[in-house]
């Protein structure tokens, strides 16, 4: 796709009184504890919370099991205010009186929220702080009264929409991040940024700073001098009429960024470019509608492939949508709009914190759509093969397919699919095509495993199985005259009439020369 990836969430437009910046006046200023942060595990599940509709931080977080919450979000009230506030409310500053309590709460229980700086509304409308604020000094004072006032340790940045094709916010932005990055490191306080994009399925759009390029947004932050820690991708909303599999597109968007990054960072390994990954996922039904559904088996299949790829950060959007109170909506910020228990989501996605489970191994399964199918002989038929992750990442499955009979040929095409992926069983047969009912299995391998289903296919209007001319109990027969019966051949050894083949045991009239 071209431009920036469109994602339409229903934000609440909050207007109050313009505050002029001071960009001395914020720096290291926050009212939060003097001593450093906690560090962050390596592995985390931090789900967006909506911190505009009014609900409790802390509450919410005990109710659905999260440990971690990644909080939505801060922005001026105007543009060309340099002065973060909650939601863009002047109301709602950047205080302890505003969430401090909760946020001590979650810390208190060993967990810690992610402060979000932007979101769609903010990027939209030129209040994300790096638009908004042209001084570099005050955006990353901002940043620092956010970490000081809630002694947190990671800052996410939500860049999208015009934040994508604003050059001057995007260099901005990188610089202010860079001199937070010197400002934490020369105080001893762990600080971490992550750069939430969005993507297309295959990884962040191409292009110059500017052009709606997340990858270009990277890119500058590295010419910046900018430690890139985490870079999460919204696998959503990808607005390109196409039908998807969710989990498969999340996989295959996570490794063209894993590629992107490791252009950025050529000495890195390939376990540190995974670290270096976040996935945020919008449970159920994103804006663009029901094309893009994320299921509660997407979710375990996403979960399964985080643990054995090792990935840094796995988030949905958003905390308050995780229940199944609407039933096909789309695109609500109240509820995910598919079947599903209240917080299954964040119930899936919450043991990955620190990487407390260990990588299942790799697995797969294999299905066929119909499992069963008839062929004129002659004709063809065909049937849809389905694979799907069951435990652990997506490897590459090679397809086969085996037992079909003289006049019958099956094929599976493409002979290799990436676990998720689908092909295509085709059979056709000849007019010399016996009639009956085969069973022909499709195989799957990957990585010394074998998974197999079977497809039931029945020939008709073709030739006997049997040539002899059936037994009758009134005929007569001489020695090596031939005839069907009970689904074999038999051959007579001598004269006989009423003699029914297969009742005579072996040293009887009839020999049994196999089945036809």
């Amino acid at each position: 796709m071209t431009g920036p990836v469109r994602r339409l969430r229903l934000r609440a437009v909050l207007t109050g009184v313009v505050t002029a910046a001071a960009s001395a006046g914020l720096a290291l200023t926050g009212g939060g504890t003097a001593h450093a942060a906690t560090a962050l595990p390596s592995h985390i599940a931090a789900p967006y919370f909506e911190a505009y509709n009014g609900d409790s931080l802390s509450g919410l977080a005990s109710a659905s099991g999260n440990k971690y919450l990644t909080m939505a979000f801060i922005q001026t009230p105007s543009v060309g205010s340099c002065t973060p506030y909650w939601n863009g409310d002047s109301s709602m500053p950047i205080s302890q009186a505003n969430f401090g309590g909760d946020i001590d709460t979650i810390q208190a229980g060993g967990g810690d929220v992610i402060p979000s700086f932007g979101g769609y509304a903010a990027d939209n409308g030129g209040t994300e702080i790096a638009d908004s604020c042209t001084n570099v000094s005050s955006i990353a004072a901002a940043y620092e009264k956010v970490v000081t006032t809630y002694d947190i340790s990671r800052i996410d940045l939500d860049i999208e929409d015009n934040s994508l094709t604003n050059s001057a916010g995007i260099d901005r932005r990188n610089k202010a991040v860079k001199m937070v990055q010197d400002w934490a490191a020369a105080n001893g306080r762990p600080m971490q940024f992550s750069y939430t994009l969005p993507t297309t399925t295959h990884g962040l759009e191409g292009g110059s700073v500017g052009s709606g390029s997340g990858l270009a947004v990277l890119q500058n932050a590295v010419s910046n001098g900018v430690k890139l820690d985490v870079v999460n991708i919204m696998t959503f909303d990808y607005y390109d009429n196409a039908t998807h599999n969710m989990a498969t597109d999340t996989q295959t968007a996570a490794q063209g960024l894993h590629d992107q990054l490791a252009a950025l960072y050529p000495a890195k390994t390939d376990a540190q470019l995974w670290n270096m990954v976040g996935v945020t996922e919008m449970p159920g039904i994103d804006d663009f509608g029901a094309a893009e559904t994320f299921t509660t088996a997407n979710a375990t299949t996403v979960y399964n492939w985080a643990v054995g790829k090792g990935i840094n950060t796995l988030s949905f959007w958003a905390l308050q949508r995780d229940n199944g109170g609407c039933p096909g909506q789309g695109g609500s910020d109240t509820c995910s709009g598919t079947t599903q228990s209240t917080w299954q989501f964040s119930h899936t996605f919450e043991p990955f914190n620190g990487a407390s489970t260990p990588p299942p191994a790799n697995d797969f399964s294999v299905s066929l759509t119909p499992a069963a199918g008839t062929a004129t002989a002659g004709g063809s038929t065909t049937s849809s093969v389905h694979t799907a992750v069951t435990a652990g990442a997506a490897q590459s499955v090679a397809l086969s397919v085996s037992g079909a009979p003289a006049g019958v040929t099956a094929s599976v095409s493409p002979g290799s699919v990436t676990a998720g992926g689908n092909a295509t069983l085709s059979v056709s047969t000849t007019a010399s095509a016996v009639s009956g009912s085969y069973a022909l299995t499709v195989t799957g391998t990957a990585g010394g495993v074998s998974r197999s289903a079977t497809y039931t296919l029945t020939v008709t209007g073709g030739t006997s199985a049997c040539t002899a001319a059936p037994w009758s109990s009134t005929a007569v027969y001489v020695g090596g005259n031939t005839v069907s019966y009970g689904g074999h051949t038999w051959k007579a050894k001598w004269w006989t009439t009423g003699e029914t083949p297969g009742t005579t045991g072996e040293w009887g009239v009839w020999q049994d020369l196999g089945a036809c």
